[in-house]
């Protein structure tokens, strides 16, 4: 063999090993990917991560992991994932608290809406507003009434400050032009136990572990926190219709990505979540505990994300709240 026909062939070979490089390179995901859930595990957030990540390991062909990372109101696992490499072997499942908290925190490490890269809205979860059975009201707008009543007596119980359910009730207590006691608990668990033992008169709180507690008539449900009825408890007025015109509070489920991630990957990763969304399976997990699977753009989260921000942002300074 000549030497030149040696250097063509040595030179081939280098192209088909650096081809077969990129190649290599470009079949996403190649490894294992990580879901980021800044919450203990056992809530309704971990059920969310845990049922996801199941789907994405058949959808993706490779295996993907939820991760608790709890602590400091969700702040611990969010800035986890904003830190984490853009590669698209991180993601953020996390809750309302990535709006409420721009607010509730002073000195954030990080930028929400500037360190994260919205992926897709994956749940809305409704709460009620319930009350312990001797409380001697049967509707919102006797609630009310005996709110006005007895200004500061009446007291609610929350999963801690800042928490969706202190949050729900500041909004309901400013629109309702009532004064209400507040006592916050390390969790919704013990706050509903509280309600139920009639440590405190009003919560709040999830609708999945609430309205089992209310058909077995340990707290009266007096109404849903969303804007419509939900198929779960339809004969539920929502608070907006049973007496306070324009309130609406509801918990939502949603992913993120480190900033900067690679377009191509947020699309992929967004095109996977929304056929989730849609296997019956799925919608009948979710929605049998109180869940409505939503799905949509990447574009549409980020928009409804700066939208929650700057609602929550009002109540917020109007009740002056402060993390503990």
């Amino acid at each position: 063999m000549s030497i030149s026909m040696l250097n063509r062939s040595v030179g081939f070979l280098l192209l088909v090993v650096a081809l077969s490089a990129s190649a290599q390179q470009s079949v996403y995901p190649s490894r294992v990917i990580r879901l980021i859930d800044p919450f203990p595990p056992g809530g309704a957030v971990d059920l969310v991560t845990r049922s996801m990540a199941q789907k994405l390991t058949e959808a993706l062909g490779q295996p993907v992991v939820s991760e608790n990372k709890p602590g400091a109101g969700t702040n611990i696992g969010t800035e986890a994932a904003v830190r984490a490499a853009p590669d698209g072997y991180t993601f953020l499942i996390t809750s309302s608290a990535v709006a409420t908290n721009v607010s509730l925190f002073k000195k954030l490490p990080f930028d929400p809406v500037r360190d994260l890269t919205p992926v897709g809205l994956l749940v809305q979860t409704p709460l009620i507003l319930a009350v312990n059975p001797t409380v001697p009201v049967k509707s919102v707008q006797e609630l009310i009434d005996l709110a006005k009543a007895s200004p500061g007596r009446v007291v609610y119980g929350s999963s801690g400050t800042g928490s969706s359910g202190h949050l729900s009730v500041e909004l309901f207590r400013t629109l309702a032009n009532i004064d209400l006691l507040h006592v916050p608990y390390k969790g919704g668990a013990p706050a509903l136990l509280a309600v139920m033992a009639g440590e405190v008169q009003v919560n709040i709180g999830n609708i999945t572990v609430a309205l089992p507690q209310a058909k077995a008539g340990k707290i009266r449900a007096l109404a849903i926190t969303s804007a419509n009825r939900v198929e779960l408890a339809p004969d539920l007025p929502t608070v907006a219709e049973a007496g306070v015109p324009g309130y609406e509070a509801i918990g939502w489920y949603a992913m993120f990505a480190p900033a900067g991630t690679p377009q191509a990957i947020v699309n992929r990763l967004n095109a996977e979540i929304n056929k989730i969304l849609k296997t019956p399976d799925v919608r009948e997990r979710f929605l049998g505990v109180g869940m409505v699977p939503l799905g949509g753009s990447a574009q549409e989260l980020a928009d409804y994300h700066k939208v929650e921000i700057a609602r929550w942002a009002k109540v917020i300074k109007a009740a002056s709240i402060k993390p503990e």
